[in-house]
């Protein structure tokens, strides 16, 4: 059975800044020997509905601004699966997943598979998220989509435990993360390591300290 990763993808520079990080992404996807087909949930693709990308191939989209050049230029073309995409919605029988050729792979996705899966060789597709949806009903698609592990395909999530950009620092990307930062990932870190789905479904009615920054709407 093929694993579910979560990857923070952090910023565009990663792209372009060789790093610990990055060396690290490739070095793991050395290990992943069994992928015939990646899903993605990318945290970039928020919808009213839930979609699934249905292009061959999809396309790469930059969907990241005031960055250098360089950023703009970095290809990453993998096929896409029709076949898969209708493998999708009918695993995902409690709610109507619509296929789209409107969106295709967004930075949330191809900036952390071209470190993964540098020869781009494996069919990739993308699922959005339903902002009409709470964390319990997410986390029910997530249960009926895994049977799909069985058969060769790699889930991928594809986001950030604390995500602030009012708060980031752009000019240093070695800087010390805050308190509350660090105090937040944590609870992640325990909560997932002792399997206490619930905590996280409910991390907003806990008093968390901070938590309203790690996690702020719309940023």
């Amino acid at each position: 059975m093929n694993p579910v990763l979560f990857v923070g993808h952090g910023s565009p520079m990663n792209l372009i800044t060789p790093s610990d990080f990055t060396r690290n992404l490739k070095e793991f996807g050395s290990t992943l020997q069994a992928v015939k087909s990646i899903l993605v949930v990318s945290a970039h693709w928020k919808t009213r509905g839930t979609y699934v990308t249905a292009s061959d191939p999809p396309k790469q989209i930059y969907d990241f601004y005031g960055f250098p050049q360089e950023l703009y230029e970095v290809k990453y073309r993998p096929s896409g699966s029709l076949k898969l995409a209708e493998q999708i919605q009918n695993s995902l029988k409690t709610i109507n997943v619509q296929p789209t050729q409107e969106w295709g792979l967004d930075h949330g996705s191809w900036g952390v598979l071209c470190f993964l899966f540098q020869k781009a060789n494996i069919p990739v597709l993308q699922l959005s998220l339903d902002t009409n949806l709470n964390p319990e009903k997410q986390y029910e698609i997530g249960k009926e989509l895994r049977p799909l592990r069985e058969e060769g395909i790699l889930i991928l999530g594809s986001g950030n435990i604390v995500h602030n950009l009012q708060k980031a620092d752009f000019y240093d990307m070695n800087a010390t993360p805050t308190d509350w930062a660090i105090e937040f990932d944590e609870f992640i870190r325990q909560m997932l390591e002792s399997r206490n789905d619930k905590e996280i479904l409910d991390f907003q009615k806990k008093e968390i300290s901070q938590r309203s920054r790690c996690l702020p709407r719309n940023i």
